[in-house]
């Protein structure tokens, strides 16, 4: 079997693990949802981190900014959304089905949309920075969004924002948002396997390596930079949208923006896969929330330093990631042929023959 139909074959399989598990383990479908989001937060951190060299700590930016998009655009269509957010009920809430579904439809589309337009504004600002300096400026500005709608009592302010009522049985929420968070990651990973397959991931690969000679070669960087952060943008804001809906419930720093938790998760899992390939985020995230769940549950008060050590064992020993180590370790099982040796008796008779 080549590798390629080996890969198609790795996708049909997951394709239909992520159908078929709501159903065969119904009691951890919020768990199982969560690992889809977890996927996406990899391959979209890696789209930059990884195939760019551009480390972003800020990335998080998007998945709150989709969030709140979202919410004001369900709420805002029917009803004054400072009304909503006030701490005295200065509204009754009663959205029906329609109003639901539409403005749960408008919302993702919003946020995919306008957290990508934020992507090109910020782009103009932090491409300027290289580095350390670009990570840090990154994480400055998901911080300082953290921290000014903490603070705008419109939105909430730290008290956050109630999500509108699923109108449905739990057990059909849980599905639908499920479903939307598997559909999320699928589409994000099938974007990226086509994107990588053209010119554009060449390009980026330029940067990665020597952004003054891929400038020098006619390669407009800062615009490949700009598009790059903002595919990732995109796709973080339908993720924020459909996890806020999911949860139920936004509040600005400890879901929104978790700076300390999802967004150097992200970074983590990208690492610990193997960044700059296609298939290390996704079990970088995979092996990252399987831990993460198991030690919350049998550790806790120990969790973190599971993964502390987890982080350790990985830039100790495994940094290229896992599957980069396991790339060099069995290549043939990725289809790259690696030319053997020439021996001795058989440089004597080239060297005879020349």
């Amino acid at each position: 079997m080549t590798a390629k139909n080996k890969q198609l074959l790795l996708c049909a399989l997951i394709l239909l693990a992520g159908i078929v598990a709501p159903f065969l383990f119904p009691n951890y479908t919020f768990q199982i949802a969560v690992l889809w989001v977890m996927i996406l937060f990899a391959l979209t951190w890696d789209i930059m981190g990884g195939q760019m060299g551009y480390n972003s700590l800020g990335n998080i930016f998007f998945f709150g900014a989709g969030m709140y998009i979202c919410a004001v655009i369900q709420i805002g269509l029917f009803y004054n959304v400072g009304d909503y957010t006030s701490a005295y009920g200065a509204v009754k809430v009663d959205f029906t089905p329609g109003q639901y579904y539409l403005g749960l439809v408008l919302g993702i589309l919003a946020s995919a949309v306008v957290s990508a337009l934020f992507a090109v504004i910020f782009g103009w600002i932090v491409f300027g920075l290289r580095g350390p300096y670009f990570a840090i400026g990154t994480l400055g500005v998901a911080i300082a969004a953290g921290e000014l709608v903490g603070a705008w009592d419109w939105l909430g302010g730290g008290s956050g924002i109630s999500m509108p009522t699923y109108p449905g049985e739990p057990d059909d929420r849980a599905l639908l948002f499920y479903f939307l968070c598997f559909g999320s990651a699928v589409a994000t990973f099938a974007f990226l396997r086509v994107l990588y397959a053209t010119r554009f991931k060449l390009a980026i690969n330029a940067i990665r390596d020597d952004e003054a000679k891929a400038e020098a070669m006619g390669i407009h960087t800062l615009r490949y930079k700009i598009v790059a952060w903002s595919i990732a943008a995109f796709f973080l804001g339908i993720s924020g949208a459909i996890y806020g809906n999911m949860s139920g419930f936004i509040e600005p720093l400890e879901v929104a923006f978790p700076t300390v938790t999802f967004g150097i998760f992200m970074v983590l899992m990208a690492l610990l896969g193997g960044k700059g390939t296609l298939w290390g985020p996704v079990l970088g995230a995979t092996l990252f929330h399987v831990i993460k769940e198991v030690t919350w549950t049998h550790l806790l008060g120990w969790q973190w330093v599971a993964l502390g050590l987890l982080i350790i064992i990985n830039v100790v020993y495994f940094q290229q990631g896992l599957l980069g180590w396991a790339q060099e370790k069995w290549p043939e099982a990725f289809g790259i042929r690696v030319d053997e040796p020439e021996s001795a008796d058989d440089s004597a008779a080239r060297r005879a023959a020349e």
